[in-house]
C-alpha cells in the first residue's frame, strides 16, 4: 500500500477480503464518515449540524479520535503528533467570523507513535508530524460533536497517491483502535463538484442524489464494486478530484458494514450525508 498500485479488479477483492468485520462487542466504536460541506458549516444550525451534535451526544465519549481529512493532501502518509495544533482557518472569501473561531483541542503524540510503529510493522510507509495544525475538514464538524474540545484527536494525511483500495486498506489496518474506545472518521463529501454549486437554490442535483444512493447501494452489497467507484458513469460530474471522497473508503475499511446517520444535499449539489460502519 505504501506505492501506488493498480486499480484492477483482483486487488479491489484482495482489498476487500483482507480483514474480517470487527468486533460487535458493545465497547467498539463505530467508524464514521462525515460530509463536513463548506467551511460555514462551523457557523450553522442546521439538519446536518443537529445530527453532529446526536452522535457526541450519543456515542461512548472516545479516548480519542483518529480522522483523515480531505484537506491535508500529502507525498507520504503523514501522522500529526502535534500536541497542541493550532486552528487552522485554510480558506478564504468567507464571512469574518469564520476566522474567528478556535478550536483549542490536544493531540496524542504517544498515540500517533503508537499508530505510526503499528503500520510500519505492517509494512506502511509512514512518519510522524509534529507541526501539523488542524484544517477545518477536522474543526468545523468536530465542534458541533464535541463543543468543549476535549477529545484528543491525532489526524492523519490524505497520500496524494492514494486510491480508494489503498484507504480501505489503512481503514482495516486501524480498525483495532476501534476496541479501545478511539473513534475513527473519514471527513470529506459524499459529492463535491464546486463548479455546480447554486448557493441559494432549493433545488437538487439529480446525477448527485443518484451518485450517492448508487454508490451507498454498493457499500451494503458488494463492497469490491464500491471502491471501484469510477465505473459509475460521469463519475468526474460528481468528483472532479477524488480527495472528498477517498476518506469514506478510510471509514469502510475501519467498520465495513454501512448504515446512514443523515442524509441531505445542500447548495444543489453538495451531498451531506454522514455514514455509520460497524
Amino acid at each position: 500500500m505504501s506505492e501506488t498500485q493498480p486499480r484492477t479488479t483482483d486487488n479491489i477483492r484482495r482489498a476487500a477480503d483482507l480483514f474480517d468485520a470487527p468486533s460487535t462487542a458493545p465497547s467498539v466504536l463505530p467508524a464514521l464518515f462525515i460530509s463536513h460541506g463548506a467551511p460555514t458549516l462551523a457557523l450553522e444550525q442546521s439538519a446536518t449540524t443537529h445530527a453532529l451534535a446526536r452522535i457526541g451526544q450519543n456515542l461512548p465519549k472516545p479516548r480519542a479520535i483518529v480522522i483523515m481529512s480531505a484537506h491535508w493532501l500529502s507525498t507520504k502518509l503523514e501522522i500529526s503528533s502535534n500536541p497542541k495544533p493550532k486552528t487552522w482557518h485554510d480558506f478564504a472569501g468567507f464571512p469574518p467570523e469564520l476566522h474567528k473561531i478556535e478550536y483549542p483541542i490536544s493531540g496524542h503524540p504517544e498515540l500517533a507513535e503508537h499508530i505510526a510503529a503499528a503500520l510500519e510493522t505492517r509494512g506502511i510507509r509512514c512518519r510522524v508530524n509534529p507541526l501539523r495544525a488542524t484544517d477545518h475538514g477536522v474543526w468545523a464538524p468536530l465542534l458541533h460533536m464535541y463543543p468543549n474540545a476535549d477529545v484528543p484527536i491525532v489526524q492523519l494525511s490524505l497520500p496524494k497517491h492514494y486510491d480508494s483500495v489503498a484507504c480501505y486498506q489503512l481503514g482495516a489496518s486501524l480498525a483495532a483502535l476501534r476496541d479501545e474506545q478511539i473513534l475513527i472518521v473519514g471527513s470529506g463529501s459524499i459529492t463535491h463538484n464546486l463548479r455546480a454549486l447554486r448557493w441559494d437554490a432549493e433545488s437538487v442535483d439529480a446525477h448527485a442524489k443518484d451518485f450517492k444512493h448508487w454508490l451507498l447501494a454498493q457499500m451494503k452489497s458488494d463492497i469490491p464494486a464500491a471502491l471501484d467507484w469510477q465505473q459509475y458513469p460521469k463519475y468526474r460530474d460528481i468528483h472532479p478530484s477524488d480527495e472528498h471522497l477517498l476518506p469514506l473508503f478510510f471509514a469502510l475499511g475501519a467498520g465495513q458494514r454501512v448504515s446512514v446517520v443523515h442524509e441531505a444535499m445542500s447548495h444543489h449539489s453538495l451531498g451531506m450525508d454522514i455514514y455509520r460502519f460497524d
